[in-house]
């Protein structure tokens, strides 16, 4: 997860390896430049005396009626020694307009948070970004905007790499990206050719440097739009959204020549199953389960608490359908 740093700010457009360019070049200018202005600073509480010292620590995503998507991590008061949400944010613009926006709600899960603008203070120019509705796929040319180290809102591009990858820092699949991020891109968009939110940018992997605030990397991770979308639009509602839970814990086993998924502990839902240690998992509602990060997509992505999905096993070198209640997963390490 990202360590948002505080450092001076200078303003202007990085472009880097302009490689989407497909078609018409001045088209995909517009869709650049409609993504820039769709993109907010989150800034720092200024800790000068006058209170004018300009500080930004993440980015944000405007989604249009005023609302503002960024990762709940880059809202959080470095030091504060609370875990609670800041009820506002500052915001500042690409025109630099500064506003302040109030807290929607929040989803631990993707460590996602919306903010709201009222709209007599929004800034003028803010262009609405909406949700792809296709999932990213391998090879897809992407770029994103944010404000990198402090500085932007900067520009870069690349390509979605593997669309299905798990970090502990949260608790769905994330697309891991090939591009260049920094500490502060945290919270913005990860954009596909035609403008709309493949992904909110989450995290990156830190290579080794040794002056701490040059933490960048073209190793990027992003939670994936279509998923977020169904968040923003339950937070947005005000109706409250939970993810599915399963209660496996899984382990390697190998059969032949042919490694498999197996149970290797049990709780909540799966416990009051019946599942056993050293079940091998064979498929999940007829779709063939290969690894442990398919079958926690499966969960989270294609299923609602109290739904019910058939498990088929192989235990004692017979096969056998299990059913089960999903639970309701609480925003922890999934069981």
């Amino acid at each position: 997860m990202f360590k948002i740093i505080a450092s001076s700010l200078a303003w202007g457009t990085c472009l880097l390896t302009p490689s989407l360019l497909l078609g018409n070049a001045s088209d995909f200018a517009e869709i650049v430049e409609h993504a820039k202005h769709g993109t907010v600073g989150i800034l720092k509480q200024s800790t000068a005396p006058d209170g004018n010292s300009l500080s930004v620590r993440g980015s944000g995503i405007y989604l249009g009626e005023g609302y503002i998507l960024t990762a709940r991590h880059a809202t959080k008061r470095q030091g504060s020694g609370t875990t609670a949400d800041p009820p506002h944010v500052s915001v500042i613009s690409s025109t630099l307009q500064e506003a302040s926006a109030t807290l929607v709600g929040v989803n631990e899960f993707l460590d996602v948070a919306l903010y709201r603008i009222p709209r007599d203070l929004l800034p003028h120019g803010l262009s609405a970004r909406t949700f792809s509705q296709a999932e990213a796929l391998p090879g897809e040319r992407v770029f994103t905007v944010g404000y990198p180290l402090g500085w932007g809102p900067a520009i870069s591009y690349g390509y979605i790499g593997n669309p299905n990858t798990f970090l502990q820092t949260v608790q769905s699949r994330l697309l891991q990206v090939d591009l260049s991020a920094c500490s502060g891109n945290s919270g913005g968009g990860l954009f596909n050719a035609q403008g709309e939110i493949a992904g909110v940018i989450h995290a990156i992997i830190q290579t080794e440097t040794t002056r701490e605030e040059r933490r960048c990397s073209r190793f990027a991770f992003a939670v994936p739009g279509p998923l977020v979308h169904k968040i923003v639009t339950a937070l947005i509602e005000g109706k409250p959204f939970h993810f599915s839970k399963l209660g496996l814990q899984l382990d390697s086993v190998k059969i032949g020549t042919q490694w498999h998924m197996a149970v290797a502990q049990t709780a909540g839902p799966a416990r009051r199953a019946g599942f056993k240690k050293g079940d091998v998992l064979l498929s999940i509602d007829n779709q063939p389960v290969d690894s442990a990060s398919q079958l926690k997509t499966y969960v989270i992505e294609r299923t609602r608490p109290s739904q019910p999905v058939s498990i088929r096993i192989l235990r004692d070198h017979k096969e056998k359908v299990i059913r089960v209640i999903l639970g309701k997963a609480l925003p922890s390490p999934l069981e």
